[in-house]
């Protein structure tokens, strides 16, 4: 599971935090979990936090490694950029997000998504269908949840993702384990989700929407 829309032309990466190390390296909060996505010379460019175009009239970096710490910085990244060799020039780059373009992104794994690519589709419960009885819809994805450890730090790996689910009702939002055993079918064109929930999940009453 991913933190953007994969047909965006700019991709979000890290958030750069502050220096860690006396030669320019540079301590980030991951902004993905994609396999090899800081991986060595591998361009990035700069933004300002929140923003999904690179800084206006600044030249690209490069990736040259990066580490994974232990300790009270585990589930963080340390990298260390070209051009980036001081403790001054860390300083510098401090606050900012790192981007990648879209089409520089490595290949999904079979069954993976992209969060962004999952908000706003519509999920459907086809538990309960039958020859006659068609799915039946829950309501509209808002949002995906990531279980972490105490600290909020780290991503709990094989804990399933949580859809946040809003029927048009208004009602609060229910939270969908996306557990792959349960899923029928993900047709992101078509901005629909099938899954078969186990009895029980829906809460009693749960409008058709």
């Amino acid at each position: 599971m991913l933190n953007s829309l994969a047909d965006a032309p700019w991709f979000s990466i890290a958030r750069l935090l502050r220096p860690q190390g006396r030669r320019g390296e540079l301590l980030a909060e991951p902004l993905s979990d994609l396999p090899g996505i800081f991986t060595a010379q591998r361009e990035v460019f700069l933004a300002e936090v929140g923003a999904s175009l690179p800084l206006p009239g600044t030249a690209s970096l490069r990736i040259e490694d990066h580490w994974f710490p232990s300790g009270k910085n585990a589930g963080r990244v340390v990298l260390r950029l070209s051009g980036c060799d001081s403790i001054s020039a860390a300083e510098a780059l401090a606050g900012r997000t790192l981007l990648i373009a879209s089409n520089d992104l490595p290949p999904l794994d079979p069954g993976a998504f992209f969060v962004g690519d999952l908000i706003g589709c519509t999920l459907w419960d086809s538990a309960a269908s039958g020859s006659f009885v068609p799915p039946r819809p829950v309501g509209t994805v808002t949002g995906v949840e990531f279980l972490t450890t105490p600290d909020g730090r780290t991503r709990l790996q094989d804990a399933a993702p949580l859809l946040s689910v809003e029927d048009h009702a208004g009602a609060d939002p229910i939270l969908i384990p996306f557990v792959r055993a349960w899923i029928d079918a993900v047709d992101i064109p078509a901005r629909r989700i099938i899954m078969r929930l186990p009895e029980g999940l829906l809460p009693p009453g749960t409008p058709p929407t």
